[in-house]
């Protein structure tokens, strides 16, 4: 099953069928660890409805996004390519192999977009990409009951001038896409699922590239037991996993690109690139 937020309302979709809630507090109607069970005994009292792209809002209401670092090989080495200058390459190495993962703050609510909504670049900035990042949802209590897609936008220029610059080279208004819908299955998500990155310039496509999430080096539920050692989250909170679909080193977003990211059952998000 997927959860839509939408101008309209909570929407279920279900076997290609979407049904319309009554209930409008978003974070209140996720934040359940039986998410699933829920929505599954809801389903028979609703009735169907359409849904409509420009209808889709991110998926989160005042959930903060946090993200994980050099989760997979690719990330590790685009990382210590870009940190070689300034000396810091062995760092995320070590980070890499390390027990410890990066975890670091990625986005307030209010500074995330959603589906077909612009991505931006820095305008100090002369290097950026897309990290394409499966994204998990996670209640207040520490359970997994959802995913979604997650776009981590990177100033790979300014990180790579100094690793403690990094929160300047990932948090800025609009760095950060989420959606289209939460999925929520009534297992953990097919570590086959494949992620699939498409960058078009013009209409033509300039980057492609797919994954496995099996490739990531750390566990979900790693991710999740170090991100709640000693923080509170309320409402629940979503956290990007890392990536390794990074474009070549030689290659740079510009303005009015368009990044296409799929994963499996939960669907695409697509935005344009402004600054």
């Amino acid at each position: 099953m997927k959860i839509y937020r939408t101008a309209k309302g909570i929407i279920i979709e279900n076997q290609g069928k979407y049904f319309l809630t009554s209930e409008t507090n978003w974070d209140a109607f996720v934040n359940r660890n039986d998410l699933y069970e829920f929505l599954t005994k809801l389903l028979p009292r609703l009735e169907e409805t359409l849904l409509t792209d420009t209808q889709i809002l991110a998926p989160l209401g005042s959930q903060e996004v946090w993200a994980a670092g050099v989760t997979y090989m690719r990330s590790r080495e685009a990382r210590m390519e870009e940190s070689k200058e300034s000396g810091a390459a062995v760092f995320y190495s070590h980070v890499y192999e390390a027990p410890r993962p990066e975890l670091f703050f990625k986005s307030t609510a209010s500074r995330v977009v959603g589906p077909n909504e612009p991505v931006r670049i820095r305008k100090d900035s002369k290097w950026n990409v897309p990290e394409p990042e499966l994204t998990l949802f996670i209640t207040s209590s520490g359970s997994i009951v959802g995913y979604t897609i997650g776009n981590d936008m990177s100033s790979r220029d300014i990180e790579g001038e100094n690793p403690l610059y990094l929160p300047q080279a990932k948090c800025y208004d609009g760095s950060a896409a989420v959606g289209p819908a939460l999925y929520v299955p009534g297992k953990p998500i097919d570590p086959d699922t494949s992620i699939t990155l498409e960058i078009l310039r013009q209409k033509n496509t300039v980057f492609k590239g797919q994954i496995s999430i099996n490739q990531m080096k750390r566990k979900h539920n790693e991710l999740v037991d170090y991100l709640f050692r000693e923080m509170s989250f309320p409402q629940g909170v979503f956290l990007m996993t890392g990536t390794c679909l990074v474009p070549p080193d030689h290659f740079t977003l510009e303005e009015n690109d368009v990044v296409r990211i799929e994963i499996g059952e939960i669907g695409v998000l697509e935005n344009n690139v402004k600054q």
